[in-house]
């Protein structure tokens, strides 16, 4: 006969698989949660909500979601809402080439800017048929920033040298080992001039600007919605319930349109992002180049 000890050792262990069973069915089902949730409305067609929201580190969802928008016959038009302060370089052109095939394919997009759509932000908005900002939407920061923190005089004092072993000279700039030469400085300047460059080309190519008027805006600073109006860096102030009803008007859709979006992630889904975002986007010795 089992001891009474025995069935409390066995409860905890089959409570504790019980629990790794749950833990994993919910990281399993975490994608599943994403699908489509349709909000209806009065008359045909759909507008397509994605939303960017937070630093733009990685580009796989939103590209996923643009592209099934773009391929869905149903959906005639989508309201890209901004809550983004800006983010990584490559992600952000990556969002940007998905929406800017996606206008190109026939469908309307509209940008609805949120509390912040800076920097980053600002170049994916840039990609809609037109951008709609709240009177207090900070927006602009059109620039490029990189920061290689240097601890080569702290770890002088504490008697730390670093041993390093590399295949080219330049191969560390950027290390905390130690602090950049005035040629390693030109290299990461041109890097950061280069991919100004292009952001100021994607801003001048979608906005009714030219290239010397968008360099006269874009030393880095911010503005209000209601400074930016003026300046041609937005087209109409307005919330985002009036940013659907221009996509809806503008697609050509009768009455209110149905709306579709993406449900929230999961808890975990979230979490496990948030790990990989935490371990890998700022690893020792990386210069990040990021729209800021």
């Amino acid at each position: 006969m089992a001891r009474k000890s025995d069935w409390i050792i066995g409860g905890l262990l089959g409570g504790g698989v019980l629990v790794i069973v749950v833990v994993m069915a919910l990281l399993i089902a975490g994608p599943m949660l994403s699908s489509e949730n349709s909000f209806s409305g009065v008359g045909g067609g759909r507008v397509a909500l994605v939303e960017v929201r937070g630093p733009i580190t990685r580009a796989e969802d939103t590209v996923k979601q643009i592209i099934r928008y773009r391929e869905d016959d149903s959906v005639r038009a989508i309201v890209l809402r901004v809550e983004s302060p800006g983010g990584a370089v490559a992600p952000t052109q990556e969002i940007f080439d998905e929406l800017r095939k996606t206008r190109e394919a026939g469908k309307v997009i509209v940008t609805s800017m949120g509390s912040i759509a800076a920097s980053g932000g600002y170049y994916i908005a840039c990609a809609a048929d037109s951008i709609m900002a709240n009177p207090g939407t900070i927006t602009g920061s059109i620039g490029v920033i990189t920061v290689a923190p240097s601890a080569e005089d702290l770890f002088a004092k504490i008697g730390i040298d670093w041993q390093v072993v590399k295949s080219g000279r330049h191969k560390d700039i950027g290390s905390m080992s130690r602090s950049m030469t005035d040629e390693e400085f030109g290299i990461v300047q041109s890097v950061v001039d280069d991919v100004y460059d292009q952001f100021v080309e994607a801003v001048a190519g979608y906005r009714p600007l030219s290239r010397e008027e968008v360099v006269a805006l874009a030393d880095g600073r911010i503005y209000t919605g209601n400074q930016a109006l003026p300046l041609g860096l937005v087209d109409r102030l307005g919330t985002y319930q009036d940013a659907i009803a221009l996509a809806g008007k503008m697609a050509g859709l009768s009455g209110k349109p149905d709306v579709v979006r993406q449900r929230p992630k999961s808890f975990f889904e979230m979490l496990m992002e948030n790990m990989e975002t935490m371990t890998g986007l700022y690893a020792p010795g990386i210069v990040e180049y990021r729209y800021r």
